[in-house]
């Protein structure tokens, strides 16, 4: 359930939140650094 409950979380990330990975990490703000954070601790635990 708990595995079900992530890849619905990255489905929706996916489709929400901006994309990222094409610009420069340590430029980004601190609230562009947290929705990284976010997406990979999503994006982890979906996957294992």
């Amino acid at each position: 359930m708990k595995k079900t409950l992530f890849k619905i979380l990255a489905s929706l990330n996916k489709v929400i939140l901006p994309r990222i990975s094409k610009r420069d990490l340590n430029r980004l703000s601190k609230f562009e650094k947290a929705i990284v954070a976010y997406r990979y601790w999503v994006t982890t635990n979906a996957l294992g």
